[in-house]
């Protein structure tokens, strides 16, 4: 296959929060950076990204999504490491089976971009075997069980894996027929656009399994030309494109951004599918918007936009085989 130009771009990737805020034309004495924050969980934002956000503007809500700020190190009572159990959802390392019909991949513990709110910041992916030389156990297992028709492709970010150990993977599920439908689950076609390269549009255009991308854009800034383009390819392609969205404090917790999300979203050929209140992940409890202004913002939004606009508010909780709207959820 073609040699594609991404993967400079994403060793490039800045990692220094002096540095990040030098390019910002920001002091650093402006925000409570913190080391130790970096140091459980590095900074990680391409040059593409970062470009998207304003300069010397300290509130800009893709800058608040990447940069590691003292509100981490606070401990908050309800919030752990593992908000959605999925430790003991795996039946074999690497594979979570939570829902009935289909199962989740670890594809790789590798990101293009370190989004502060991560449910899986504290993901222990040594353990999970998230690479090609130990998929075999969960090949097997998927072969075993045949009521599974899905299967997710996920990480870290699975497009971050060469297009040759992809296809390599997902020859191997095509060959596996009771497996129907291919999800993947990735934040590259909005931080890194170039990576959505002729050799990946082959690799998911060619395969029998009717594939499906579940892209991942908090605010309308994220969605830039770059970011359109490489939508445009996969929409080319024939590939369903949804997005889920995680409700962030301060980000994108107001009916206008949501709004413009959803507007920007459709208009590129993405449905607006998800907005997932905030896990309860240690470290990113500052991103909690309550589940009253939730539901507030979602009666807004159904009142001004078309019902295909306007994206289910859910909560995963740990032990149900599905997500949960939140209007079932009582606080």
């Amino acid at each position: 296959m073609q040699q594609s130009k991404w993967r400079p771009i994403l060793q490039k990737a800045t990692r220094d929060p002096q540095e990040l805020l030098a390019e910002l034309g920001m002091e650093a004495g402006r925000v409570r950076v913190s080391q130790q924050a970096m140091d459980k969980f590095p900074l990680r934002v391409p040059d593409g990204f970062l470009a998207r956000i304003r300069p010397g503007d300290i509130h800009d809500p893709l800058l608040r999504q990447i940069l590691p700020v003292a509100e981490e190190d606070e401990t908050t009572p309800g919030y752990t490491s593992d908000p959605l159990g999925e430790n003991i959802s795996q039946p074999v390392p690497g594979l979570l089976h939570k829902y009935p019909g289909r199962a989740l991949l670890i594809v790789t513990g590798a990101c293009a971009i370190h989004c502060r709110y991560c449910f899986r910041r504290h993901f222990p992916y040594a353990d999970s075997n998230a690479s090609p030389e130990q998929w075999k156990q969960a090949l097997d297992y998927l072969r075993k069980d045949t009521g599974i028709t899905e299967i997710i492709l996920s990480g870290g970010d699975p497009l971050t894996v060469s297009n040759n150990k992809l296809e390599l993977l997902v020859n191997e599920l095509s060959g596996i027929a009771h497996i129907r439908r291919l999800r993947i689950h990735t934040r590259i076609p909005i931080v890194l656009p170039e990576r959505i390269d002729d050799g990946l549009i082959e690799i998911l255009s060619g395969t029998r399994l009717q594939p499906v991308m579940v892209v991942h854009a908090n605010h309308p800034n994220e969605l830039d030309a770059g970011a359109a383009c490489a939508v445009a390819k996969l929409r080319d392609a024939h590939i369903l494109l949804l997005n889920q969205s995680v409700l962030l404090k301060d980000v994108n917790d107001s009916v206008a951004v949501l709004q413009e999300l959803s507007e920007k979203l459709f208009s590129n050929g993405i449905i607006p599918y998800y907005l997932h209140m905030l896990d309860p992940v240690q470290g990113a409890a500052h991103f909690a918007v309550t589940r009253t202004r939730a539901m507030e913002i979602m009666d807004q939004l159904r009142a001004i936009m078309p019902g295909y606009l306007v994206p289910r508010l859910v909560r995963e909780v740990p032990g149900h085989t599905n997500k949960i709207p939140i209007e079932a959820i009582f606080d």
